[in-house]
């Protein structure tokens, strides 16, 4: 599992913004900037609509003004589910939704977990990286908590 310290593997992921859908590798997404990234099992899922994502939406003004340049939220969901979602949950360029429809990226960092009813998923968990180095890592200890990985509690972080 990735850790305080480590760089951002290479990789790539598709990314939804008001302007689209397109892929985003982890060079263009890191490099040279603070971003806040934290990851969910599953749009649409319970914690992740009613208090991860808005916990994001409602604190990101606090974010930027502590230097974040982006908050992105990674989801092993296909690009047209977290497109959806992204609608649904009203993130606009807000919140960057990052769709690992594989998994493959989510494995490199070591945050893959086998969900047995659902399969391969993300742990839940938020990271401050800067400059493409992890400054600060939270993971949650099940799918369901939602606590170390808060806005609030990354806010804190930064």
């Amino acid at each position: 599992m990735i850790k305080v310290g480590d760089k951002i593997p290479a990789g790539r992921v598709q990314k939804i913004s008001s302007q689209g859908a397109g892929v985003i590798t982890s060079d263009e997404l890191f490099n040279g900037k603070k971003v806040v990234v934290f990851g969910v099992p599953g749009a649409f899922t319970p914690v992740c609509s009613e208090k991860h994502v808005p916990g994001f939406l409602v604190m990101s003004d606090k974010f930027k003004a502590k230097g974040v340049d982006t908050i992105a939220c990674l989801s092993v969901n296909d690009i047209h589910v977290m497109n959806a979602w992204a609608k649904e949950q009203h993130v606009g360029d807000v919140i960057l939704m990052l769709a690992d429809g594989t998994g493959k990226f989510t494995k490199s960092i070591g945050m893959d977990i086998d969900h047995e009813a659902l399969g391969l998923r993300s742990k839940r968990f938020a990271m401050v990286v800067d400059n493409g180095v992890v400054q600060s890592v939270a993971v949650e200890p099940n799918t369901s908590a939602h606590s170390v990985s808060s806005a609030e509690e990354m806010l804190k972080q930064v």
